[in-house]
């Protein structure tokens, strides 16, 4: 099967090359990370618009959509580190406002730790905390080792075809033998809940559905995301290791509206760590902030973004 084009640019990093696509003029630019099973072609619905008013890059982690599989293990602090690189690589002059969402907030903070001399702000949309992973409990625990075997099945089933099978019949319609053929290779492990964790595919524009689905069909996808979750615990610890980098650093975080009580709480003590942080709640939206509700994303980056052009 024929490669699909890539709509940016394939950058080498140091022996496999990422994907980093970027629009609209200006400075700060913004950074985009994506969640834990997500790429940039989860951004679709707030890049563009951002990219009305500065310039605005996504990017794929390796392994992810158009960029190659890099090395193991993929924990934040590893994956923060090419991050950086290929700003350098492809050019883009800082200073940058970065914007996880999830997995990609451990990413971002670790980032602006190391990087905080070029960090104009940070925008954390609904992220994985570190003090939910440092020292997990069996849930947590169990939750990873489910996983790690999902990603395991996905990884065979792509490499013998079946994969390509799943997303045929997903995209002829057929729903239903598609769910039904994905429990059978995964040993029933696979639910409907599951699908969220990939990127709710009813929710993002028609036109980036088939290849997100072609993408599923790929080990590197299922071998990358695996290695992510396998070793949650030690990028959760890559966060705590870094110095405190917020002080007066411009910082946002979004919550999801249907957030829990205890997580709504961990969003609040994050954003009271910057003299300059605030939290906002995108009330009528889950922990898929940018496709329930792209233009709370959109305007707390514009309003940073406005703030950092002011003396």
């Amino acid at each position: 099967m024929a490669p699909l084009a890539a709509p940016g640019r394939l950058i080498d990093v140091g022996g496999f090359r990422l994907h980093l696509l970027c629009g609209g003029a200006g400075s700060p630019a913004v950074v985009f990370d994506a969640a834990l099973g997500a790429s940039s072609l989860s951004w679709s619905l707030v890049q563009p618009e951002v990219a009305r008013i500065t310039r605005a890059c996504t990017y794929d982690r390796a392994g992810f959509a158009w960029s190659e599989a890099g090395p193991m293990p993929r924990t934040a602090g590893r994956i923060a580190g090419e991050l950086h690189h290929l700003l350098q690589r492809a050019g883009v002059a800082p200073p940058y406002i970065l914007v996880g969402h999830s997995f990609g907030g451990l990413v971002m903070r670790i980032f602006a730790a190391r990087h905080r001399d070029i960090t104009a702000g940070l925008v954390l949309v609904d992220p994985a905390h570190p003090e939910e992973w440092l020292e997990p409990g069996e849930h947590e625990q169990r939750q990873i080792a489910r996983a790690r075997r999902l990603c395991r099945h996905g990884a065979a089933a792509a490499r013998f075809g079946i994969a390509r099978i799943v997303a045929a019949l997903v995209d002829s319609g057929a729903l239903t033998p598609a769910r039904a053929l994905t429990s059978l290779v995964s040993r029933g492990g696979f639910s409907r809940a599951d699908e969220e964790i990939l990127a709710p595919l009813w929710k993002l524009p028609q036109d980036v559905r088939r290849p997100l689905r072609r993408f599923w069909t790929e080990p590197k996808f299922y071998e990358a995301l695996g290695s992510q979750i396998e070793h949650i615990c030690e990028s959760a610890a890559e966060v705590m290791a870094e110095p405190a980098a917020f002080a007066d650093l411009p910082l946002a975080v979004i919550a999801a509206g249907n957030t829990s009580i205890r997580r709504r709480g961990l969003h609040e003590a994050l954003a009271a760590r910057s003299s300059r942080g605030h939290l906002l709640v995108a009330q009528d939206s889950g922990h898929w902030v940018p496709l329930d509700q792209p233009g709370v994303v959109v305007a707390a980056i514009a309003a940073m973004v406005e703030s950092a052009g002011k003396p």
